[in-house]
Formats: structure tokens, sequence, C-alpha cells
């Protein structure tokens, strides 16, 4: 299992651009993928689960990566949260 904590820097949070972007991401690999911040979460490959979390500028989001190619995922994933948010 792969842990990431990041630090939501875009003043919009994630909005409904980056959590589009998120689950196509996700949805590349075979591993489940769960976010969270603070008690709220959801599943990365489902856009509801994603928006529903209502994440802001300053939360610390926290990724979990369980599966067969969780370090491709983790890798990949703590790119894009530092490109695009």
């Amino acid at each position: 299992m792969k842990t990431i904590t990041y630090t939501i820097k875009d003043e919009l949070g994630i909005h409904a651009r980056p959590a589009g972007l998120i689950v196509k991401l996700a949805n590349g690999f075979k591993s489940d993928i769960k976010l969270a911040v603070g008690d709220r979460s959801g599943d990365a490959k489902r856009i509801i689960g994603v928006m529903k979390m209502a994440a802001k500028q300053g939360e610390v989001l926290t990724v979990t990566i369980s599966g067969e190619d969780e370090d491709a995922a983790a890798a990949e994933i703590q790119k894009f949260l530092e490109a695009n948010l």
C-alpha cells in the first residue's frame, strides 16, 4: 500500500475540471485508489466520489493506493497533484 499526502494549493480546490482529470488518471490503473480530506473520503475512480469531498485550498489530501500497479500509480498521481493542484 502506498500513501501520498498533499496540501491543495489551487485557490479553487478540487473543482470539476481537476476532479475529472483525477478520475481519468485513476481509471488508468488496476489498483484501488481512495482519496480523503479530513473525515470526507471517496473513490478516485468515480467523479461523485471525488466531488463530494469538496476539497478546498489549504486542506490536506490523502491518497491511498493498493494493488498490483501501486508504485506506478503513486508516481503518476504525485506528479499530477504537483502540476495541477
